[in-house]
């Protein structure tokens, strides 16, 4: 049987070169061009059994020919690349019917792969053309990290298979969700999004499924729950790890049937609806400690996707700032620039608070300060501000002098990102066990683990202690001096 041939299209020699070199000795054959039109010349006349093209050719852009290449040959493999590594390229190769998008520069074994992949998989009609061209970006950034989720979700655009987004606070993950909705088949249905953390445990169960009239006090009247409103297309389940056991039993039974019953109401309702949930704390450990649903984890977690955090994608901080000064400019505020030296405190910087407190820093410093650039020394002073309270003292190694301080600009930007709202009730025990967690974790490292001595320095009974410790599930590591 004669082997596959490859048709290989980019203006680059040295990618020519390469890619033929590896595919060859892959046991393959291959024919290179430098433009498009000798492209679609081979590809009307049948040759070849695969394609692998960059997107910007000398003489046209690609995703204008990938229509007629399906058309023409709805069972031939395109694999498109291209250096313009942004999301869009990632939706636009998919919704052209690319079988697969490779940002450069590209891992060679990795294509190779792709194409062994493409090339042993049945033949199948291509998906429709679908989509409008949008200038917009929703997600931003074309470092490595990111480049991986433009492509797992350009692969999810043209599927209703639930989705399960994990990543700290500040990641993006609703924006991420949004991307799935708006630019996948479910885009002229509507989204909607309900944060389980923000809603009373006694009403979670009403807000996801309705009410009837009578249903309990207080309901005068028949309400429809998030399900209903999102009927035929995405319903967005932020916090999914607050979710109460109670309504995780009744949202296992919704996924599991398809149905659901209105709070009150004895006719199961049939539900058409894409999940999409997200949470920034590790289920799997919640699962361990008796707090989430086993069956209903997996139920969620059929395409799991991990979020990086701004940290780990450090190169995509100027194109995040120059992107979120763009937005306020559009608000009214004067455009602004970074200095390198700037970008380069940015780029030291940890991010705890991740894009979103990127977002913010940008936001101040164009309503703050006149400079049409934005200095080192600004940005220094800026980011030393989210940990030190104004006007607060500080000791010589410029660390605030006591843990209020801290506590308390944390307690501000917590209240101010819920806006108009309140937290959900349950604040103090929250915050308690966010402060025990740490406090205990340290006490025990300080000890090296000896739980008597812990429990001595915290002024607390040992039995108290060791059930805190079984409680928060504290890690005790014990060393040998």
């Amino acid at each position: 049987m004669a082997s596959a041939q490859i048709l290989v299209a980019d203006d680059d020699a040295a990618i020519r070169t390469v890619l033929s070199q590896a595919l060859l000795r892959s046991g393959y054959e291959v024919r290179v061009t430098s433009n498009i039109a000798t492209l679609w010349r081979w590809i009307s006349a049948g040759d070849g059994d695969l394609v692998i093209t960059d997107v910007l050719m000398p003489d046209g852009n690609v995703f204008d020919m990938l229509p007629r290449f399906k058309n023409t040959r709805p069972d031939l493999p395109v694999v498109v690349m291209s250096a313009q590594n942004t999301f869009m390229t990632a939706v636009k190769a998919s919704e052209r019917g690319a079988y697969d998008y490779v940002p450069k520069p590209f891992d060679l074994g990795e294509l190779v792969s792709i194409v062994r992949r493409a090339l042993s998989e049945p033949k199948a009609a291509a998906r429709a053309e679908g989509g409008d061209d949008a200038d917009s970006m929703p997600l931003v950034g074309r470092s490595p990290a990111m480049q991986d989720i433009y492509r797992a979700l350009a692969r999810m655009m043209q599927t209703d298979l639930t989705v399960l987004i994990t990543g700290e606070s500040g990641t993006g993950k609703e924006l991420v969700a949004r991307a799935l909705h708006d630019y996948g088949r479910r885009r002229k249905g509507p989204f909607v999004a309900i944060n389980m953390a923000a809603i009373p445990r006694d009403l979670i169960e009403s807000e996801l499924f309705g009410h009837e009239k009578g249903a309990f006090t207080g309901a005068q009247a028949r309400t429809s729950g998030r399900f209903e409103q999102a009927e035929g297309g995405t319903l967005f389940l932020d916090e999914i790890g607050d979710m109460p056991m109670e309504a995780q039993t009744r949202l296992l039974r919704v996924l599991q049937q398809g149905e659901y019953t209105v709070v009150g109401g004895r006719t199961a309702i049939a539900t058409d609806v894409r999940i999409v949930a997200a949470t920034n704390k590790d289920l799997r450990q919640l699962i361990q400690r008796g707090l989430f649903r086993e069956d209903l984890f997996y139920r969620l977690n059929v395409v799991p996707l991990r979020l990086p955090p701004l940290r780990e994608r450090i190169e995509d901080i100027p194109d995040l700032s120059r992107h979120f000064f763009a937005m306020v400019e559009k608000e009214g505020l004067p455009r602004k620039t970074l200095s390198q030296g700037a970008l380069d405190v940015m780029r030291r910087y940890g991010w705890p608070g991740n894009v979103r407190e990127l977002e913010n820093l940008i936001r101040r410093l164009s309503a703050l300060y006149p400079q049409e650039e934005i200095s080192a020394a600004i940005v220094e002073h800026e980011i030393a501000a989210d940990f030190i309270r104004p006007g607060a003292e500080e000791q010589g190694n410029g660390k605030p002098v006591d843990l209020s301080a801290s506590v308390e600009r944390y307690l501000a930007d917590y209240f101010t990102s819920f806006g108009n709202d309140l937290p959900p009730p349950g604040l103090h025990g929250r915050v308690l066990r966010e402060v025990e967690y740490p406090l205990i974790a340290a006490a025990l490292a300080a000890t090296r683990g000896n739980q008597v001595k812990a429990a001595d320095l915290l002024g607390v009974n040992r039995n108290t202690l060791r059930k805190k410790i079984r409680d928060l599930d504290v890690m005790v590591v014990r060393s040998v001096r």
